[in-house]
């Protein structure tokens, strides 16, 4: 194997997706020591950045290695002390969540924190045609006059100035728990918890990396720990917050938040929540969702997230909560197949918008950032719509639905690595181009005037293009190891998984099988190659390219010559589909090996 981590894996300098691979970390030589050579799980560790003396903790990460002290954030004690105070005098709160899956798990927790607390607290969560992103002044004024005396917005409200001030006259206290991008300027709140407030804490800013979910959980320590030091929990048990974990799973895998050092203690110990199906709701997700076993993290994002979101992009914005905080079985099961009714329709919504963005999309291959803007396109599903296309083009991608009717457009952005598309959103709200923005470095949200699009389509092509070049030069196929066909094994997958959670900042490890020859290639469901190859070995495997068809890569293996040889990169995963439990590979590049 290649001993440089600059080095190409098996002289691949140009793969049939056009790119270097690398080792990750350098290569799979270990040094010896207390795990000892050839101990596959202590070299993913190395090779994500883990120190030698931290190798026990990440092998089994928990949140007493990870957990901070909530206190040292800005604004945590300030917030914790007003909920208290609600608490202690039985006030009306208000849940202000945003209406996908961070915003529907951030407001289940601390709905359930409330009930756990003995008093209970109401939601409300903004239709996302009808009123947007965020906190609307009408929304939270008419709460105030409804009698909210403190309303707790999750998921939104760091750069929601007008609409806070609105509350703020209004009479009402507002409490912010939010990740994204803050300006220097705050709103005008009780408090602001936030780990990426530019004025945050050194131990705070560590954890920008947290999903709205995640900050609502510290605040939820928080909370408890200011209780106690009241005596509210005098002669009572205090509430298991750890059974809340499920929620902070789910919500942080399906925000697509980096999984490293926290997140993944609180996803790991999540998943094990999860498992014991003591949530009403989030059981009746999992069944809705056809899962025959505990979910894994990656059924998070892919099975149970899009349902929960669906409620949010095409349906009803407050089901998510609804089937979070349920306590009646058959209510569960009614709204998590509603749930799964209207995913269905999502993907239908999705794909009609996807071929129109996609025909706009091949007029700008000499952009850096692509903008596709079109009449009537559901805002629900742009983002989705944005994040296949920039897996497709390799580029930043904006996607803008305009309204006729109003003259404005909602656009919804995915960025790559490298390439900071929430501060260029939020600059180009300062310098005018748009009505509303904001976001973090891989994901973005805006409202522009219909009449501004060419323009800003402009300026981020400007702006960016510099920083593009940068990150596509640079792009490389990370590898982990390499195996022949036979090593291929269910045993090698658990193997695998057990250094997991993976995800964004964590990612899942890769395996170059090979070589091979294809012994079967074909195109199978939407744009999918599914292929059979046979090694030197005489072991052969399953393996399939999603969404690939169409692609260069795609096309060169349904043609390519049966007896040429060939490394397929991906990643190992079960196929349990039949009698027999078998690994396959879902491919992710190829290569040629001769």
């Amino acid at each position: 194997m290649a001993s440089s981590a600059y080095s190409s894996v098996f002289g691949v300098d140009k793969s049939l997706s056009g790119r270097a691979w690398q080792w990750r970390g350098g290569n799979m030589a270990l040094s010896g020591g207390q795990y000892g050579d050839g101990d596959i799980v202590t070299q993913l560790l190395f090779s994500r950045g883990v120190a030698r003396e931290e190798l026990d903790m990440h092998r089994n990460p928990t949140l007493r290695n990870f957990l901070p002290d909530p206190s040292q954030f800005q604004d945590m004690e300030s917030a914790a002390d007003r909920i208290a105070q609600a608490v202690l005098t039985r006030e009306i709160v208000t849940i202000y969540g945003d209406y996908d899956v961070d915003g529907a798990t951030s407001s289940a927790l601390l709905i359930r924190l409330f009930r756990m607390l003995g008093h209970e607290a109401g939601y409300y969560i903004p239709d996302r045609l009808l009123e947007g992103y965020g906190p609307s002044g009408a929304a939270l004024v008419k709460l105030a006059e409804q009698g909210s005396s403190l309303i707790v917005t999750v998921d939104c409200g760091a750069m929601a100035h007008s609409a806070l001030q609105k509350a703020h006259d209004a009479g009402v206290d507002v409490i912010v728990v939010d990740h994204h991008k803050c300006s220097a300027e705050l709103p005008r709140t009780v408090a602001m918890v936030n780990p990426n407030r530019l004025d945050e804490s050194e131990i705070g800013a560590s954890h920008g990396h947290l999903a709205a979910v995640g900050v609502a959980f510290l605040l939820a320590i928080a909370v408890c720990r200011t209780l106690r030091q009241r005596g509210y929990f005098a002669g009572k048990a205090e509430p298991n917050l750890m059974a809340l974990l499920d929620l902070v799973a789910l919500g942080t895998v399906a925000d697509v938040a980096a999984l490293h050092g926290l997140n993944r203690a609180l996803v790991a110990q999540g998943l094990k929540v999860m498992a014991h199906r003591d949530n009403i709701g989030m059981a009746a997700l999992i069944d809705a969702s056809r899962l025959k076993r505990a979910p894994v993290c990656s059924d998070l994002g892919f099975a149970l997230g899009p349902r929960i979101n669906a409620g949010g992009r095409v349906g009803e914005s407050t089901l998510g909560v609804r089937l979070l905080v349920t306590d009646d079985p058959d209510e569960a099961r009614a709204i998590a197949a509603q749930l799964s009714e209207l995913n269905e329709d999502r993907r239908t919504i999705e794909a009609e918008v996807q071929q129109a963005a996609e025909a706009l999309a091949e007029k700008q291959h000499n952009r850096s950032v692509i903008v596709v803007s079109g009449d009537g396109w559901h805002p629900g599903v742009i983002g989705i719509v944005a994040g296949r296309l920039k897996e497709k083009t390799g580029k930043p991608v904006l996607v803008i639905a305009r309204d006729a009717s109003s003259a404005e457009g909602k656009g919804s952005g995915r960025s790559i690595a490298g390439v900071d598309l929430g501060a260029a959103i939020i600059a180009a709200r300062e310098h005018g181009l748009l009505v509303a923005g904001g976001g973090h470095a891989m994901a973005a949200g805006l409202t522009v005037m219909g009449d501004s699009i060419d323009a800003l389509a402009d300026w981020l092509d400007e702006r960016l293009s510099a920083a593009v070049s940068r990150a596509s030069a640079s792009a490389v196929m990370k590898l982990d190891l390499s195996i022949a066909p036979s090593g291929l094994t269910p045993q090698l997958v658990e193997t695998l998984e057990s250094a997991g959670p993976y995800g964004v900042g964590w990612p899942g490890p890769r395996v170059a099988v090979g070589p091979v020859h294809l012994v079967k290639a074909d195109m199978v469901g939407n744009d999918h190659v599914r292929l059979v190859a046979s090694g030197n070995d005489g072991a052969s495997f399953k393996a399939i390219a999603f969404r690939a068809a169409e692609s260069e890569m795609g096309q060169t293996l349904l043609h390519a010559s049966r007896g040429r040889k060939l490394w397929l990169a991906g990643r190992a995963k079960i196929d349990d589909w039949g009698n027999r439990t078998q690994a396959e590979l879902h491919l992710e590049d190829a290569a040629w090996a001769d």
